[in-house]
C-alpha cells in the first residue's frame, strides 16, 4: 500500500497523531515546537502553543479536554488547549525530555523519555495516575517510543528504538505494572528504527519506521509482518494513528528534523491510507 499526502509540510518534527472523538478531528504534535496542530482544516491547520519547547503526548480526558505531556511533566488543558492546571513535573534534568506514550485501559497515562544526546539508558517511562500522582514505571530507557495495550488489556507492547525490537510485557491492569518483558519481533533487518505504534481492531500493531519511509503491521502473536504502507517522499516516518468517524483511516506523521533546505520537501506533512482494517477507540485519561 502507498499512503497519500494530506497536508503540506506543517510540522518540523511531527509526532503523536491522536483522534479526538468529541471534536471529530485529528490532532498531531509539532514536538520540538511545543505545538498541537488541529487538522480540522487540511488547508489551514490550527496551531495551539502548549507553553513548552516539547509537546510529547496529547490524549483526550474522559471528562473533556486533554492531558498533555510537555518537556518535563504533565498538564491539563481544555478543549481549546487553554491551560487549566499543571500536574506532576517528573523531570528536573534539562538534558532529558519526555517523548512518547499512551493511556492504559484503566485511564492511566504513561510517557517515556529520552536524553537530548540519546544517552543509552538515561531515561525512564513515567506513570501518571488519574489523581495526578506520578511514578516511574520502567527504567534504563534510551529513546522511548511506541506503547500500546492488547485489546483485553492483559499485555503491553513497547518500543525503545535503539533495541530494534517490539517488546511485549504481561500487564497488571490493577496496579499499572509491567512484568515479564520479552521480544515480540526483531526489526533490525528493516531500514530505519521502530518509532510510534498503534493497534487495530484485530489486534495488529502498526509501527512507523524512522529513516525507513514506511509503516509496517505486525501480528501481535507471531511478530510477523502482514502489511506494509510506503510513504512517498519522507524517510523520517514517526507515528501512525487511526482516525475518522469510522476509525478506518490510518494517519501518519513525518519529520523534517535535521534535513537540509530542499531535501525531502514533503517531510513534515501528514499522510493517510485506508488499510482495510479499522482501528479501536484508544483509552482516554481518567483524570
Amino acid at each position: 500500500m502507498k499512503a497519500q499526502q494530506l497536508t503540506g509540510s506543517i510540522t518540523y518534527h511531527g509526532e503523536g497523531p491522536c483522534w479526538d472523538p468529541v471534536g471529530e478531528r485529528m490532532l498531531v504534535v509539532d514536538m520540538l515546537a511545543g505545538a498541537v496542530v488541529d487538522l480540522s482544516s487540511l488547508e489551514s491547520p490550527a496551531r495551539y502553543d502548549v507553553g513548552s519547547s516539547v509537546a510529547a503526548v496529547v490524549r483526550p480526558r474522559r471528562g473533556g479536554g486533554f492531558v498533555v505531556a510537555t518537556e518535563h511533566g504533565f498538564s491539563l488543558f481544555d478543549d481549546g488547549f487553554r491551560l487549566q492546571r499543571e500536574l506532576a513535573q517528573v523531570l528536573d534534568d534539562p538534558a532529558i525530555r519526555l517523548n512518547e506514550g499512551g493511556c492504559d485501559p484503566a485511564g492511566r497515562l504513561f510517557c517515556g523519555g529520552m536524553a537530548y544526546a540519546q544517552t543509552p539508558g538515561a531515561a525512564s517511562v513515567y506513570r501518571l495516575e488519574p489523581d495526578g500522582a506520578a511514578s516511574v514505571a520502567l527504567e534504563n530507557v534510551t529513546i522511548s517510543n511506541g506503547l500500546q495495550w492488547s485489546l483485553d488489556g492483559a499485555l503491553a507492547y513497547y518500543i525503545d528504538t535503539p533495541t530494534k525490537r517490539i517488546d511485549v510485557f504481561d500487564y497488571d491492569l490493577e496496579t499499572g505494572a509491567f512484568h515479564n518483558r520479552r521480544a515480540l519481533a526483531d526489526v533490525s533487518g528493516f531500514d530505519g528504527g521502530p518509532d510510534g505504534m498503534t493497534i487495530d481492531a484485530e489486534g495488529g500493531l502498526w509501527v512507523a519506521f524512522y529513516n525507513g519511509g514506511a509503516v509496517r503491521r505486525f501480528d501481535a502473536e507471531t511478530g510477523d509482518v502482514t502489511e506494509v504502507v510506503e510513504i512517498p517522499g519522507p524517510r523520517q516516518v514517526t507515528a501512525p494513528a487511526f482516525g475518522g468517524a469510522s476509525l478506518d483511516t490510518l494517519f501518519i506523521t513525518t519529520s523534517r528534523e535535521n534535513l537540509a533546505d530542499g531535501d525531502q520537501p514533503e517531510a513534515g506533512a501528514v499522510f493517510a491510507v485506508q488499510p482495510g482494517v479499522r482501528g479501536v477507540a484508544l483509552p482516554a485519561f481518567a483524570g
